[in-house]
Formats: C-alpha cells, structure tokens, sequence
C-alpha cells in the first residue's frame, strides 16, 4: 500500500512539474535588457480580491498604493503609465507579475486606475514609459 501511494505522489509531482513548466507562466521571466523605453497596449486594473495578499516582490498587495504588475520588467520599475483616451498619467512601481490574460501590457493597482480614470470601464490604452533608475 506504501508503495502505490508513494508511485501515485511521484506520478502526480511529476505531472505538476510537466504543466507548470508549459503553462502561460512558464513565459514570464525578468527582463533586465530593456530595449526600448516606450511603448503601447491594454491596461487592466486588480484590487479587492487580491488586496493583502504577497506579491511577487514579497510585499502585501494594497490597491491604495500606485502599483503594478508587470510580466518582464524587474520588480522596482518606475514606469509613467499615460491614458490614450484622456491624457491623465500616474507613475507606479512594479511590485507584482501579470497580467495573465492575453494581449494587456500592464495590470495596475485601484488607486492607479483610480488616476486614469478607468476604473469604470476596467480597461484603457495606454503608454508606458520605463523611468530610468535613481542610482
């Protein structure tokens, strides 16, 4: 009986490494070559159903604080996020990995989306500008 619980474990960790490693998260990784500094795409927004909890950098996530989540940039990333529907720009930390839906560029905290005004619409184009380092 050890012994087949034991096979069914090895059986089930071994098909766990399989997936994960072929799953969407297996194409996150840190880019730390930017190339360019500016670019476009969909924006989302995450707040209270993650509030509290770790995020990538190891923080608790708080949705009142000008944050994001971003799939390469290196945790700590200043980046100017500007709307392309009206013009309003915030500048948020990249403290968390995302998004996980296709074809958005960034997932932003609420008290960010608060700022562009897209909280409602849950959605907006906008542009992204890495900031360069403070040394």
């Amino acid at each position: 009986m050890r012994k087949i619980i034991f096979l069914v474990l090895i059986t089930v960790a071994i098909t766990s490494i399989y997936l994960i490693s072929n799953s969407a998260y297996a194409s996150y990784y840190v880019n730390n070559s930017i190339k360019r500094n500016n670019y476009t795409g969909v924006a989302s927004w995450y707040g209270k159903r993650f509030h509290g909890r770790k995020t990538a950098a190891g923080e608790r996530y708080n949705m009142f604080e000008l944050t994001a989540a971003h799939k390469t940039l290196p945790l700590g990333t200043l980046v100017k996020v500007t709307s392309l529907d009206n013009g309003r720009e915030v500048i948020v930390r990249v403290n968390d990995r995302g998004p996980y839906i296709p074809g958005r560029v960034i997932d932003l905290s609420l008290a960010a989306a608060c700022e562009l005004r897209m909280v409602e619409k849950g959605l907006a184009e906008v542009k992204l500008e890495i900031l360069p380092r403070s040394n």
